[in-house]
């Protein structure tokens, strides 16, 4: 198997709705955003599957340093090579990539969400940054486009933290800052029991309509110059949007009425997307998260 089908399958088999993102990049932008998120995904295998840390620690270290051997040129691991690849041929940062890992470790070092600043951080690692590496990717000419990023990763994380809120309470995990919990009085034994009452649901509201807000924010930033480099990222936006429409219809209680979109929905999504933008941006029409 080459470096290129590794990462491929890779993201493919993460089950990841930027897979469907991809499908309609040239070759070059699709095998660098696809050892991208190859490459996200490994070390998100760390942090959530591996709990012990004295495990976690090492493997996280390890690439660490297949980072710095990738921009060396003498990468060991296929995505490390390809890594080496993308960043021959597009702007990818490596401090970026690092920043990634440091998000990573904030779960594996089990870092309590106290206060929305450490919310914002994590977000920024995990998300922001993913976004600032994919423009590089996509192509941008206008450095507001980097606030588009940035936002469309903080509303891609949150609705990401909403659908799996019940998931992450399994492995002891709660992204919701404690500051707001204590606000609304809610255990974290609450979270564990999946008690989704009024005071849990508001909370839950709250933070989908601070994602909405993200988005909408990611959408009035995007340059009229760059809406269609950018076009992939608009893609995410509007799957992970129809997560976010879903959570609202089930008032939040993911943990008896789990949200899902079929890969042929997100197929659909992102063809529908596509098929508008296409059009849209030369004619100046609107952008639209609801397909």
């Amino acid at each position: 198997m080459t470096p290129e089908q590794y990462c491929r399958d890779k993201t493919r088999g993460s089950g990841s709705s930027f897979f469907y993102a991809f499908l309609f990049l040239p070759e070059d932008q699709r095998r660098a955003i696809m050892a991208l998120y190859a490459f996200c995904r490994e070390v998100d295998d760390i942090a959530d599957e591996i709990k012990e840390q004295d495990v976690a620690l090492p493997k996280l270290a390890f690439w660490r340093e297949e980072v710095g051997l990738a921009f060396e040129g003498n990468p060991r691991h296929p995505v490390g090579r390809e890594l080496n690849w993308a960043r021959q041929h597009f702007s990818i940062n490596e401090e970026l990539l690092v920043e990634i890992i440091d998000g990573m470790l904030m779960d594996v070092m089990r870092k309590p969400i106290l206060k929305q600043s450490d919310l914002s951080l994590y977000t920024y690692r995990v998300a922001g940054v993913v976004g600032l590496l994919s423009i590089e990717i996509f192509g941008y000419k206008n450095r507001k486009s980097r606030d588009f990023a940035t936002s469309l990763g903080e509303a891609l994380q949150l609705t990401n933290i909403l659908r799996d809120v019940a998931e992450d309470i399994r492995i002891g995990r709660i992204y919701l800052p404690q500051e707001d919990r204590i606000r609304y009085r809610i255990s974290d034994q609450a979270f564990k029991d999946g008690v989704v009452d009024d005071a849990m649901q508001q909370l839950l509201c709250e933070y989908a309509d601070k994602a909405e807000a993200a988005y909408r924010q990611a959408l009035s930033s995007l340059p009229d110059e760059d809406r269609e480099s950018l076009r992939p990222s608009i893609l995410m936006a509007t799957i992970y949007y129809a997560y976010l429409k879903q959570l609202r219809a089930v008032n939040f209680d993911v943990w008896q009425q789990p949200v899902q979109i079929l890969p042929l929905k997100k197929i659909w999504i992102a063809w529908r997307t596509w098929r508008y933008e296409s059009k849209a941006a030369k004619k100046g029409l609107p952008l639209k998260l609801e397909f």
